[in-house]
């Protein structure tokens, strides 16, 4: 089956690269301003406060979790809303360009302000702002796909993401590092360093779509009026969207629970940091690898089989990391755990897409992108409550998510690959 690259799907790719790696430097980045003595943290840090018979401290990693988690929660409660209103204007170009000029303010505010409740009205601001870029984008590449390469170019999208959130805490410790810099007579630390790069990012994607990217036609003439997130079928059950949006927070779920317990994994197997960085990247390596050739293959032989068979890998590869004990079989573990992310989320966008109805394409998607944000804002916290528990807790009860969603794919969600020889139509 022949693979014809859109230039405008490539372009978007492009320009959701770079928006990721300069997230991703602030992921990295945040922290470590916070925790630094150029942010001027509240008066009550260090202070115990008890609700009833529970008492904790306020710790300054309390308020770097806050600033981490509120983008995420943000960013995806608001997709369904900014998706919605995208589908009722049309106009799809518009709030990405908003959205990305919003995150860019949001970097360039790190630089000027060094309270934390400014940090945080930062952050939240960037928080809406990547509500409005991430549903309209895959909106986009929805509307400029067929059904027969909507897989692929989902594939090829999330592909660049996927480098570009992988490439920018590589690099973004380094620029840290490496600070201060002079240019001209001006001294800039590794901070400011860091937040230009973050705007500059935003600032090339703001280029790239502002000059090669339009509204498709379709999307102008058929703006929906009416709106809404359908839960239950007509015919009975769950929407299969909204079942695909249940099975996509639990497998965002699975991924996610690893990176809060680096210390204790790194006790627990007895290695170095460089190695859980491996065990860490293997997952995204994945990713990368299989994004695009799996996406093509489902554009061929229909959806449902590699989401089946996506949750099916994901299940011992999630339950498997909570009891391996060397370092190795760790890497590998989170190899083919990455393989059967890639194996669900490419499809299960364009599943979506085969499903989304004219001028639905942002309310429709937003449901499957919301559904990653939380699994991953989720999964980050419920993973450092689960390991008090044993070692193996958050991953055996990620693996119960993860059968869950294999039971929804199996049982509400059918297959949307329209006009493939022998196949019926989304809803047939």
């Amino acid at each position: 089956m022949e693979f014809d690259l859109d230039s405008r799907i490539l372009t978007l790719a492009l320009a959701r690269m770079v928006d990721a790696l300069a997230n991703s430097f602030l992921v990295v980045v945040l922290p470590l301003y916070i925790g630094s003595q150029a942010v001027a943290l509240p008066a009550f840090v260090g202070t115990t406060v008890a609700l009833g018979s529970v008492a904790f401290t306020l710790t300054p990693e309390l308020l770097i979790g806050i600033v981490l988690s509120l983008f995420g929660f943000l960013n995806s409660f608001g997709q369904p809303f900014t998706g919605a209103l995208s589908d009722r204007s049309g106009k799809r170009k518009a709030f990405l360009l908003f959205g990305l000029a919003l995150v860019a303010v949001g970097s360039a505010g790190y630089i000027v302000f060094t309270d934390y409740l400014a940090v945080l009205l930062m952050r939240a601001l960037q928080g809406v702002g990547a509500a409005f870029t991430i549903p309209v984008t895959v909106a986009l590449v929805n509307e400029l796909s067929g059904p027969d390469d909507r897989g692929g170019n989902f594939g090829l999208f999330n592909t660049f993401r996927l480098l570009g959130f992988g490439i920018g805490p590589l690099v973004a410790g380094g620029v840290v590092a490496a600070g201060p810099y002079a240019v001209g007579d001006v001294a800039v630390s590794g901070f400011e360093a860091a937040f230009l790069v973050a705007v500059a990012g935003a600032a090339i994607s703001f280029g790239l779509v502002a000059v090669l990217i339009h509204d498709p036609e379709r999307t102008e003439e058929a703006a929906a009026e009416e709106i809404s997130i359908r839960v239950r079928d007509p015919d009975g059950g769950l929407d299969p969207v909204f079942a695909l949006g249940i099975a996509t927070v639990v497998m965002a779920l699975s991924i996610a629970i690893y990176a809060p317990l680096a210390n204790v994994l790194n006790a627990r197997l007895d290695q170095g940091t460089f190695m859980f960085s491996l065990q860490f990247g293997a997952t995204v390596l994945a990713n990368v690898l299989f994004q695009l050739p799996l996406g093509r293959l489902s554009d061929r032989y229909g959806r449902q089989p590699f989401l089946l068979g996506g949750f099916v890998l994901l299940l011992p590869t999630t339950l498997a990391q909570g009891f391996v004990t060397a370092p190795v079989p760790m890497v590998g573990l989170r190899f083919f755990q990455g393989v059967a992310v890639a194996a669900v989320f490419a499809p299960s966008l364009a599943l979506a897409g085969d499903m989304a109805g004219e001028g639905q394409s942002g309310s429709t998607l937003s449901i499957l992108t919301m559904g990653f944000g939380l699994g991953i804002a989720v999964g980050t916290l419920l993973s450092g409550i689960l390991v008090g528990f044993g070692f193996p807790v958050p991953f055996v009860v990620a693996t119960a998510g993860g059968a869950v969603g294999l039971a929804l794919v199996y049982t509400q969600v059918g297959d949307g690959v329209r006009d493939a020889p022998g196949r019926p139509a989304a809803g047939d």
